[in-house]
């Protein structure tokens, strides 16, 4: 039976607290998608999905934080979470968009999106790690602009993050048919690759 919190819908959860681990720096200044009068607009389009894909960003972690980083480079893909810290607090606010703010598509909730935009503007990218340098990491296919916090970072490993049978909506079927074959990463080939969307 559920509680009465399970039931109603309430949330009383404990003080939750977080902090930046770091700081993203890359060449990309501006995000792609950008929440404007209640929906999302796509800014850049696919060109700029390719630029993100072979993008080599720095992951400056804070200086205290450099052992959380050994053993790391034995990993050839990792999973980076960080804030979207361009998303104004009034684009935190919106439930429902048009996916890559294209009005062909359906109106769809945000947690059925990929969009940036939501309550709490926590994006998570796949990325190949290239280097480690001391408490920077160099990696590559990062979307987030420059100056993202990052949240956390996590190895990529197929057992924990690959599903099988995966079933996707006709929409997002239709823009990976739009966008094509992901174009090939520069340098050399680390393994097999899988990326998960952020912003």
């Amino acid at each position: 039976m559920a509680s009465a919190s399970e039931s109603d819908g309430s949330i009383n959860p404990p003080d939750m607290q977080l902090r930046p681990v770091g700081v993203v720096r890359s060449v990309l200044k501006e995000p792609s998608l950008a929440p404007k009068r209640g929906d999302l607009h796509w800014e850049a389009g696919a060109e700029r999905t390719h630029q993100e894909y072979n993008t080599v960003a720095h992951l400056v972690i804070d200086d205290e934080l450099t052992g959380t980083l050994d053993g790391i480079d034995e990993f050839s893909h990792l999973l980076v979470l960080y804030w979207a810290h361009l998303v104004p607090a009034k684009g935190r606010s919106i439930t429902e968009v048009h996916p890559m703010g294209r009005k062909d598509l359906p109106l769809t909730g945000i947690f059925a999106t990929c969009s940036p935009a939501r309550p709490n503007p926590i994006c998570v990218t796949a990325v190949r790690l290239l280097e480690r340098r001391g408490n920077v990491l160099v990696v590559e296919g990062l979307e987030a602009v420059d100056g993202s916090p990052l949240i956390d970072i996590k190895p990529y490993t197929p057992y924990y993050y690959s599903a099988r049978d995966v079933k996707v909506s006709e929409w997002m079927a239709q823009i990976e048919r739009e966008l094509g074959d992901r174009p090939p990463r520069s340098g050399p080939a680390r393994g097999t690759e899988r990326r998960t969307d952020g912003d």
